[in-house]
C-alpha cells in the first residue's frame, strides 16, 4: 500500500465546477465508474508533498489566497495519458497558471488537466466518444486552492482567492 501524501489542488468557480462535473457525470450515466478519487471538487493538481508539510502548506495556501487573484483559463482540449489509463479535459497553460504551479514545484513537463476517468485502456477508449460529444472549448476560472490527504481521503482545507 502506498504511503499517505498531501495534495494541493487548484479549484474552480461554481460555473466551471458544474460544467466539468456535467461532462464527468455523462460518463457515470453511461456506466463508466473508473478508479479515480470521487467526491472531491473538480481540480488541477498543483503538487504532492509528504504529510509532514501540512502546517507549512496551510500557511502557504492562506497567504496565496490573499496575494493571488482568481484568473481565467480556457479549456480547449481533451486528452489521454498514463498509458491510455487517464482521460482528461485540459486548459491552455497561461502565465498565471504556470506561476501558481511554480509555488508548489516545477512546471517543467507538467500538463495541467482535470481528470474525467482513470481506468484500463479499453474502457478509456470506449469512454472517449462520450466526452468528445459533450465537450467544446469554454472559459473557466481558477478561484480556490484545496489541500487534501490521500488515502484515505481527508479534506484539510480550502481557501478562495480574495480578489
Amino acid at each position: 500500500m502506498s504511503e499517505k501524501a498531501l495534495y494541493v489542488l487548484a479549484g474552480y468557480d461554481e460555473i466551471t465546477e458544474m460544467h466539468l462535473a456535467n461532462i464527468q457525470n455523462t460518463l457515470y450515466e453511461h456506466g463508466f465508474t473508473g478508479t479515480h478519487t470521487k467526491n472531491i471538487p473538480q481540480h488541477i493538481t498543483l503538487g504532492s508533498f509528504p504529510t509532514e508539510k501540512e502546517a507549512e502548506l496551510i500557511g502557504l495556501l492562506r497567504k496565496l489566497s490573499i496575494d493571488v487573484p482568481s484568473f481565467e483559463i480556457t479549456f480547449n482540449h481533451i486528452g489521454i495519458f498514463g498509458g491510455a489509463r487517464v482521460l482528461f479535459v485540459a486548459p491552455d497553460s497561461n502565465d498565471q497558471l504556470l506561476k501558481l504551479k511554480e509555488m508548489f514545484g516545477s512546471s517543467y513537463n507538467w500538463t495541467p488537466h482535470t481528470t474525467m476517468l482513470i481506468d484500463n485502456p479499453d474502457t478509456i477508449y470506449k469512454a472517449l466518444p462520450f466526452v468528445m460529444k459533450k465537450f467544446s472549448a469554454f472559459k473557466g476560472r481558477i478561484t480556490a486552492l484545496h489541500l487534501y490527504e490521500f488515502f484515505p481521503t481527508r479534506h484539510i482545507m480550502s481557501v478562495w482567492f480574495e480578489h
